[in-house]
């Protein structure tokens, strides 16, 4: 599947991206997390979360008592969306549109479906529409378990078909990072990331 996606070619990122970055982890994760897209450091190394807010991410992880290795990390777009100032070298990171995240849908939904998992956890808004489809507040949903939705159960139909999965909303690691108050967004995230791993002892 990572390599079909490598070739893709389905909406303008990929001409100026380094390469697809696909999701890693086990075959048979019992929780996928769903971030938004690749960043700089991403981008240029072919692996999900492996900058600051990658780091933040697995520290809390610890912290709430998921093992690393249950966890798949992916994104909800390929392709490392950027621009650059005039004058600068520094990619800047631009949020994926419609357009991207439709034309990424299909590697979304093929992910979880392959590997099953018992929780799929939406890191940010952008993860929460690309994987429900139609409008998504992190706030209305944050930190509650819910039913995976059924395919087009928010009048989208690209969902993945995971019957027996359960979905929970959080914030994305890098908005810890952006926070006035660091340590309180830090805990609220870990926070959340105590019910999901309270989700697999059920």
């Amino acid at each position: 599947m990572g390599r079909a996606a490598a070739g893709c070619r389905g909406c303008p990122l990929h001409a100026a991206a380094t390469q697809t970055v696909f999701g890693e982890g086990p075959e048979r994760a019992r929780v996928v997390l769903v971030g938004e897209q690749p960043r700089d450091r991403e981008d240029r190394a072919g692996e999900p979360f492996v900058g600051p807010a990658g780091g933040l991410l697995r520290r809390a992880l610890e912290e709430a008592g998921l093992d690393a290795s249950e966890v798949c990390l992916t994104n909800a777009v390929k392709h490392f969306k950027f621009t650059v100032p005039e004058g600068g070298k520094r990619r800047i990171h631009k949020s994926p549109d419609l357009r991207e995240m439709t034309a990424c849908r299909p590697w979304l939904t093929a992910e979880p479906a392959a590997v099953r998992p018992r929780l799929v956890v939406a890191l940010g808004a952008t993860a929460g529409r690309a994987l429900l489809g139609g409008p998504f507040r992190v706030g209305d949903h944050r930190g509650v378990l819910q039913p995976f939705p059924s395919p087009g159960g928010r009048g989208d139909g690209g969902a993945p078909a995971l019957p027996d999965a359960r979905f929970l909303a959080t914030v994305h690691p890098s908005s810890v990072l952006r926070a006035r108050d660091r340590d309180a967004a830090y805990r609220g995230l870990v926070a959340d990331l105590r019910v999901a791993a309270a989700a697999l002892q059920d």
